[in-house]
């Protein structure tokens, strides 16, 4: 795909004509690319655990988080409802001695490890598979393509793409760095393995670890590494289910056009149903694979099947 910097609209009315999969599934579709992880490729999937070393994949949710209030995102509050305190003194209003603890927690549900869903982009006023995006997504939340449909099927083959080992400098790549489906095709290679129809791909750039021994700084929509808007083509082609990284917004920022503003979430998600996650921490799982050379594992990510929600807090957990 060229890319002209000067004009986003026709770049992205291109992509989204091209990489279409308006239909595929029928009209009343609500998986998207997540049609493609069928029964055969879970077993499949399955057969990849051999030690059964295991990986959370998320980052913690506390007040110490990224976020910096863009719209209104914030770092999750956690409070306790009932403590160890109110028990020791008995008054919690229990019999024979029992006490207990609750807690309640107020958070985005994008402002940490997450997925976004198919109701969280929209191009034009269009939704994934053709729908007007006044109709599926109102005050009532999405109606039509809520995250929870997605809830039982997130679990299959993963692979885990480390282009920052492979491609960066002492592995990480800069911020503003575009990866494209070269740079992409050329780690598969550097690391015998295969992407195709629905695996769970997880690109990991490196920032996260840079951002751990720096602090946040502009992590929370600041410049990153990520997926350059020419990548459209090869995650179309691969018939993947779903992909993730470590950044926080998925693609290469600054946006490689200009006054544009995340150019490839508008074609992934309304236009090819793609499933999209962010703010996944893929450190130890790298690690133990640059040290093993497998990069393929078992992976379940479930999205919390909260009712009518356009994206959803993860703990994926990877099993070797």
């Amino acid at each position: 795909m060229t890319l002209d910097r000067n004009d986003p609209e026709g770049s992205i009315a291109e992509a989204a004509k091209a990489y279409s999969n308006w239909g595929r599934w029928g009209e009343d579709d609500v998986l998207g690319t997540l049609n493609f992880l069928d029964a055969a490729k879970r077993r499949e999937g399955a057969t990849l655990i051999r030690r059964g070393v295991s990986f959370s994949l998320a980052q913690r949710f506390d007040m110490d988080g990224p976020q910096k209030g863009w719209r209104r995102r914030t770092n999750p509050v956690h409070t306790m409802l009932d403590t160890g305190t109110d028990a020791a003194l008995g008054n919690q209003g229990f019999p024979h001695g029992i006490g207990g603890a609750d807690d309640v927690i107020s958070m985005p549900l994008q402002c940490s490890t997450q997925w976004d869903g198919l109701g969280h982009i929209f191009d034009h006023g269009v939704a994934w598979n053709g729908r007007p995006a006044e109709k599926v997504v109102t005050s009532d939340g999405d109606l039509v393509t809520g995250i929870e449909h997605m809830a039982p099927y997130v679990a299959g083959r993963g692979v885990l793409l480390d282009v920052g080992r492979t491609i960066g400098t002492d592995g990480e790549l800069p911020d503003g760095f575009a990866v494209t489906g070269e740079h992409l095709t050329a780690t598969t290679t550097a690391q015998g393995v295969s992407v195709g129809r629905g695996d769970i791909v997880l690109v990991r750039t490196g920032q996260l670890a840079r951002v751990r021994r720096n602090g946040w700084g502009d992590y929370a929509g600041g410049a990153a590494p990520g997926l350059s808007f020419t990548s459209a083509g090869w995650l179309h082609g691969t018939e993947m289910a779903a992909i993730a990284t470590d950044t926080w917004g998925f693609e290469v920022r600054p946006n490689e056009f200009e006054h544009a503003f995340q150019p490839l979430h508008q074609v992934a998600i309304p236009h090819m149903g793609l499933l999209i996650g962010e703010m996944w921490d893929l450190e130890g799982l790298a690690k133990d694979c640059a040290a093993d050379g497998v990069y393929e594992f078992w992976l379940t990510a479930a999205p919390l099947p909260i009712t009518g929600a356009v994206g959803s807090p993860v703990n994926p957990i990877a099993v070797k």
